[in-house]
């Protein structure tokens, strides 16, 4: 039988080896195995710094470059849209500094902003389309038939593009200021100098697809919204990049039908897009369509030279 005796000469072992465990591990990790870690960490330490100074340099490259772009867009843009009528809308929380760099470069080129106009979170709301149809009917001018399928956000882009791009005939001062002031109200839109006239083209700056519980419903109004204005001119569609469900510069370039008419820019968030949408655009006055930028389904960084 095993007595008291025994347990404790074998409890007692047992923390002897531990104690001696211990002790050797400590040695050991105070010799070779503790020089080899601080080794490790002073070579990770050296990666990262060296990882800094590259991203900061790759900064500073670009910063750069777009600055050259910027001054060169004089050169590149002049006269391509001497007097052209551009209205210029953005939605989907496009960023303001990508909007107004994408302005810029119109400007630059030569063309005459008849309006700035962003399309809220309100209008690609699934939840207020019937709203929408209320105030499209009730706004609706004579000559202008919106489709009937009951959707808001097609039915109220295709009035605002009969009131805001040419037409015939063409619709009066009062009646686009009525409807613009509609849609003001009801929150659908927002405006940045009221269009005095109409436009002969749009440029559409879109920020990233919507991604809530909502986003295919909203994605899909941001499509809408771009065919509509499609129907009434020519039109460049310009966003920070083509990939992603949801991406309008994907689902045009992906449509059959949309991609044979509707000019997109992948890379609108820096100044080479920027200037690339003034001159797909000038391309778009031409009866030409591109897809530019550095995404899926793009032709190439910008058109092509125009040989002499």
């Amino acid at each position: 039988m095993i007595n008291f005796r025994y347990h404790v000469v074998s409890m007692t072992a047992v923390f002897l080896a531990l104690a001696i465990g211990l002790i050797l591990g400590t040695t050991a990790l105070n010799g070779p195995i503790a020089d080899t870690l601080r080794d490790q960490v002073g070579s990770l330490s050296k990666t990262n710094q060296n990882l800094r100074d590259q991203v900061g340099h790759l900064e500073s490259e670009i910063k750069k470059q777009e600055q050259f772009v910027t001054e060169l867009a004089p050169g590149v843009l002049a006269g391509k849209l001497t007097g052209k009528r551009v209205l210029l809308l953005d939605i989907s929380g496009a960023k303001a500094e990508q909007v107004d760099g994408v302005r810029q470069m119109l400007e630059t080129a030569g063309a005459k902003i008849t309006g700035r106009i962003t399309i809220t979170d309100e209008f690609t709301n699934p939840l207020r389309s019937e709203v929408m149809l209320d105030r499209v009917t009730k706004v609706l001018p004579p000559g202008i038939t919106p489709p009937t399928n009951g959707w808001g956000p097609e039915s109220a882009a295709a009035l605002l593009a009969g009131v805001l791009i040419d037409r015939t005939p063409a619709v009066t001062k009062e009646q686009r200021t009525t409807v613009i002031t509609a849609f003001t109200e009801g929150r659908f839109i927002t405006v940045n100098g009221s269009p005095a006239e109409a436009a002969e083209a749009t440029v559409l700056v879109s920020g990233p697809p919507s991604t809530d519980r909502e986003a295919s419903k909203r994605n899909d109004a941001v499509v809408a919204v771009a065919e509509e204005f499609d129907k009434a001119g020519p039109i460049v569609v310009a966003a920070p990049g083509a990939s992603g469900d949801g991406n309008v510069i994907g689902a045009i370039r992906n449509d059959p039908a949309l991609q044979k008419t509707i000019s997109t820019v992948d890379n609108a968030a820096g100044a080479v897009g920027q200037l690339v949408t003034a001159l797909a655009l000038a391309e778009q006055f031409g009866s030409h369509v591109g897809h530019y930028g550095i995404g899926a389904g793009s032709a190439g960084l910008a058109p092509k030279a125009e040989k002499k």
